[in-house]
């Protein structure tokens, strides 16, 4: 919805800035990538704050599938295909490999902000809280509570959390943790997100569900007998 953070990865140069200017217009974030190398470079980057995908399918140095495919290997985040490739093949391709919606060109401007609203109210982006079991998160205040009860955290703390229930059943490695909190510059070692993981489960109590993948990383998991009504 309004306010929301757009990945948009297109290789015709009209088309990215028409788009581009049009979701601008109507107050999206937009972050644009010109093929699928900057594009999963792009994600990578910014993942922590993009909300959806706009992926063209026909791009140079890897195309929507392989971006796509990549997305998937570490997030939840919605992805809709903008593409040509009207066949039912290809569209049984493009959910089979993850994506959430597709729109075959040429389309009008409207169509894609009504699909982009869809698929962010269906998947609750629009929202100030995340849930989880028996935990809240207030996005915007920065504020965690178990059943609840407040729990106090540091920023940190609430930026590595958030980012788990965001990605939740989905092994996250260290690196991507590091990358995602402290970003690309950080020099400090990956032994720092384990001591972050510590406190958190340490404050969570028993309500913690951050799995350890040994030798790979972390995974926020519910189990469904753990789930509430």
């Amino acid at each position: 919805m309004d306010g929301s953070t757009v990945l948009l990865i297109e290789d015709e140069a009209k088309l990215l800035e028409t788009l581009s200017d049009y979701l601008e217009i109507n107050h999206y974030h937009v972050i644009r990538a010109t093929d699928g190398l900057d594009g999963m470079q792009k994600f990578n980057k910014h993942h922590s704050e993009i909300d959806i995908v706009l992926l063209d399918l026909m791009l140079p140095f890897a195309d929507g599938y392989e971006v796509l495919k990549q997305i998937r290997l570490c997030s939840n985040v919605p992805v809709i295909l903008l593409t040509a490739k009207e066949e039912v093949e290809d569209q049984i391709k493009g959910f089979s490999y993850g994506a959430d919606d597709y729109i075959i060109k040429p389309y009008t401007l409207s169509v894609v902000k009504l699909h982009i609203e869809a698929v962010l109210k269906r998947f609750g982006n629009n929202q100030d809280f995340l849930y989880a079991a028996d935990i809240r998160i207030e996005v915007k205040a920065k504020k965690v509570y178990v059943d609840n009860v407040f729990v106090e955290t540091t920023p940190k703390e609430f930026e590595l959390l958030h980012i788990l229930i965001r990605n939740q059943g989905n092994v996250l490695t260290r690196d991507y943790i590091l990358d995602a909190i402290w970003g690309d510059y950080y020099v400090g070692d990956v032994r720092t997100i384990d001591t972050l993981v510590k406190q958190l489960r340490k404050k969570l109590g028993s309500t913690s569900y951050i799995r350890t993948v040994y030798g790979v990383g972390y995974c926020f998991e519910v189990k469904r007998d753990e789930k509430k009504d």
